[in-house]
């Protein structure tokens, strides 16, 4: 883990339901008090994903909890879409990706890397069932054999 960075949120779900294959570093675009809302660990990345729109990337269905001592001037609507910030090279990288069938992209984690809020995403494709209970069996597996390990010592 490099330093300067506190990781907020992970979207584990994101690795059971996807194969990531490509990870991008993107700034985010906040109104307000959302940065001290995500300070606070009030975000969920659960459901969201990542549209393209007009040339831009944005974050769409990431809910981002109003801070509660903004008073009147919070940041409205809590899942209101957000642009990334992303060089122009990475977004047609990515974007001629999704064009291809079966892909698609997905937040996996939001972390502060000098006081900035940072969301890595990733280029997904979809796991089917069979895959993921495969997964699960592995890791079953490999859980089992490090306490087999752990025991023998």
């Amino acid at each position: 883990m490099k330093t300067g960075i506190k990781v907020i949120s992970h979207n584990r779900k994101a690795s059971h339901d996807y194969e990531l294959l490509t990870t991008y570093q993107a700034g985010l675009v906040l109104m307000g008090s959302e940065i001290k809302s995500i300070r606070e660990n009030r975000i969920n990345l659960r459901d969201g994903f990542v549209q393209e729109k007009n040339g831009e990337l944005w974050l769409l269905n990431v809910h981002i909890s109003p801070y509660e001592k903004a008073a009147v001037f919070g940041h409205g609507d809590p899942m209101r879409p957000r642009k990334l910030l992303l060089h122009r090279r990475e977004i047609g990288q990515i974007m001629s990706k999704v064009r291809e069938r079966g892909y698609t992209i997905v937040p996996t984690q939001v972390y502060l890397e000098k006081g900035r809020a940072k969301v890595e995403i990733a280029l997904a494709k979809g796991k089917k069932q069979y895959e993921k209970r495969a997964d699960i069996a592995r890791k079953d597996a490999d859980r089992d054999m490090q306490r087999a390990l752990k025991g023998d010592d």
